[in-house]
């Protein structure tokens, strides 16, 4: 291989692990050319999907280290539900403190037991994560008795839903220092290199000394533990809890990380590509949103949307 072919490969693998970021502005302008008079670059509207993305981009970091182990989390949106559940009772019944701890601790015991049942009783993770999403809806139904949790803390409130510091919304701050220390521990520490060669070459990786199996716990634990905070956040911006808070967002969060270039077989993962595909996607709802389409035509749209993003981002990741 020559001097320029080696030029040209380098040209070609930049271009395609930025292109995330073409979409994002391309999608932008679009929108902000076709919506204008719509209210699309209005104040309120780009807070409003800055909120709506902070949940899914904050899944999304967890699900990308998931991800690079070459396992999967179906039970994230159902890791939220039950969170958001115990944390707005517990707020209710006693504070902010036992109510913030008490919903961490859920998550992470959450994806402790996920880790376990696939590294030790050897069940694939899409069963592990299925079974698992089907028990933690039962439970948050069984729990709040299918009724709202009311959550009136004006702490809480202000930590994880309509604060704000000068005009930016505290839960956007949330997003950046999840996103940036999931980043930094991803590519500049061992353990993240130690996870990526777990979903690369696990082989490979055992031959080398790396604990694979703690490297799929840690990751399911950080899934489970991302999901509780993103839990609070919902609680907190919505001002209550119900069963239903992040019974949808499993498969969003998958094609976020997998858009922004992580690889579904494992073995490659950015987070920063999974936040800024999240926003994609929360983008293009409020662009629906925007352009007066009927519920049943957004249900179409969003799917379409979602298969495309995925397969445009299995494509990217491989």
């Amino acid at each position: 291989m020559n001097v320029k072919e080696i030029n040209k490969k380098a040209i070609s693998f930049n271009i395609v692990d930025y292109v995330i970021y073409f979409i994002f502005f391309g999608i932008f302008i679009l929108f902000a050319v076709v919506l204008f008079n719509r209210g699309f670059l209005t104040f309120q509207n780009l807070m409003n999907i800055t909120r709506q993305t902070s949940t899914i981009a904050i899944m999304a970091t967890g699900m990308v280290f998931v991800l690079c182990t070459g396992e999967i989390d179906l039970s994230i949106g159902s890791t939220v539900s039950l969170c958001s559940i115990v944390s707005a009772i517990l707020l209710r019944d006693f504070n902010i403190y036992i109510s913030i701890l008490s919903a961490v601790l859920l998550g992470l015991l959450i994806g402790l037991i996920n880790g376990l049942l696939v590294t030790k009783v050897k069940i694939p993770s899409f069963l592990v994560t299925l079974g698992m999403m089907s028990i933690l809806l039962g439970l948050a139904r069984w729990i709040s008795d299918i009724k709202p949790i009311p959550v009136t803390n004006k702490a809480f409130i202000f930590l994880f839903g309509l604060g704000t510091l000068g005009k930016i919304p505290v839960i956007f701050l949330w997003t950046v220092l999840v996103a940036v220390i999931g980043h930094l521990i991803l590519t500049k520490t061992p353990f993240g290199r130690k996870i990526t060669a777990t979903g690369g070459n696990i082989l490979a990786a055992k031959y080398t000394g790396i604990k694979t199996d703690n490297m799929k716990i840690a990751a399911l634990v950080i899934s489970g533990v991302l999901a509780a905070l993103a839990a609070l956040i919902y609680a907190g911006r919505l001002q209550g809890a119900r069963y239903t808070l992040g019974q949808d967002d499993a498969m969003i969060v998958i094609a976020s990380a997998v858009i922004g270039g992580t690889s579904l077989s494992g073995g490659k993962g950015t987070v920063i590509g999974g936040a800024i595909g999240a926003f994609i996607l929360i983008m293009i709802n409020n662009g629906i949103l925007l352009l007066g389409l009927s519920v049943d035509q957004q249900i179409i749209a969003r799917g379409i949307i979602i298969i495309l993003s995925v397969s445009f981002g299995i494509k990217r990741g491989t």
